[in-house]
């Protein structure tokens, strides 16, 4: 049984990681609809919270229905993640998570996210920073190291245990892989496994369905896993994951009118939080995996990903429906 702070979470429990322009209400919305455990808002700037961005600002906007649900933060100067912190608190989320885990060159090169890694005094002052300044549970988020010679993800879970962390999430690449090649997750069970570390340790990386996660449970320990990018254009792999994991059997795929009804939740959701053209342009890359395994979808695809207007995609969506909605999908 997870639990962080005063919320359980019962056994093997999966969340939805914190993505840059994916993670957002409408996204979040239909994670839940499918059962994700826990989710996280995208990551933060501490930069652009305290110079009142308001992008930064609105992605501190939490909904009853989400919870429980972590805000995560980054940023590479003391100070300034000490003062977001405070910031967060408001906001009242379950969890507030560090990002010392992006591996995106414009964050890591500064020192944040996973740059982190290569500056451990800075990381330790910057978590007992956050944690005094929070009145929320802290947890962080890492990688195994900046590359494959520095892979320090013990040590680095040893400061963060000693600094207060509630929980610690591993994705299994380092910084310098980037999203490439296959998660290791190798190391993320000997963090678990090893008698020092007594938080909960939670493990991300190519977690794709419920088989493979069933999988990192049981070899390797890990308190929850964590979902990523296998959860964009498919929400429901949550419902799937949580079937296997209590059933040992695999649920068959949504079919075509399913997925063009999910689809048009997610883009009324986009609508609502977004207004029309910020609504719009953000589905698009939901919407190129919605129907990802549709043979012949290439000029129905096109259309769909340059529509300009609801009703535009709309009619796409009907068509889509009369013209694929028999068709048998694999995934």
């Amino acid at each position: 049984m997870l639990k962080i702070g005063n919320t359980e979470f019962g056994d093997k429990p999966v969340f939805l990681a914190p993505m840059e322009d994916v993670t957002d209400p409408s996204f979040r919305y239909m994670c839940k609809k499918f059962g994700a455990d826990l989710m996280f808002t995208e990551f933060i700037s501490s930069d652009g919270l305290i110079r009142d961005a308001r992008k930064s600002l609105q992605k501190l906007d939490l909904f009853d229905y989400e919870r429980p649900v972590g805000i995560q933060i980054y940023g590479h100067i003391p100070e300034a993640m000490e003062q977001a912190a405070k910031m967060v608190n408001p906001a009242n989320p379950d969890i507030l998570d560090l990002n010392y885990g992006c591996p995106v060159r414009k964050i890591a090169s500064r020192g944040a996210g996973s740059g982190m890694m290569q500056n451990l005094p800075l990381m330790e002052e910057i978590t007992r920073r956050v944690i005094k300044a929070s009145e929320i549970p802290v947890t962080a988020k890492t990688r195994l190291g900046w590359d494959s010679e520095s892979k320090n993800v013990l040590e680095v879970a040893k400061l963060l245990q000693d600094c207060g962390v509630h929980a610690l999430t591993i994705h299994g690449r380092t910084r310098a892989q980037m999203y490439k090649g296959e998660a290791d997750w190798t190391l993320i069970g000997d963090v678990k496994n090893n008698p020092q570390i007594q938080i909960p340790i939670i493990g991300n990386g190519d977690i794709t369905s419920g088989k493979i996660a069933f999988e990192r449970f049981r070899d390797y320990g890990v308190d929850a896993v964590m979902i990523g990018r296998a959860a964009i254009g498919k929400p429901w792999i949550f419902k799937e994951v949580k079937h296997y994991l209590k059933t040992g059997e695999e649920l068959p795929p949504p079919g075509v009118i399913e997925r063009v009804g999910f689809a048009r939740e997610h883009l009324q959701k986009s609508i609502q939080f977004k207004e029309d053209k910020r609504g719009i342009y953000e589905m698009r890359r939901h919407f190129a995996l919605y129907f990802k395994s549709i043979p012949n979808f290439k000029e129905t695809r096109l259309k769909l990903l340059t529509a300009m207007s609801v009703d535009e995609i709309e009619n796409i969506l009907n068509f889509i429906e009369s013209e694929f909605g028999n068709v048998d999908l694999i995934q």
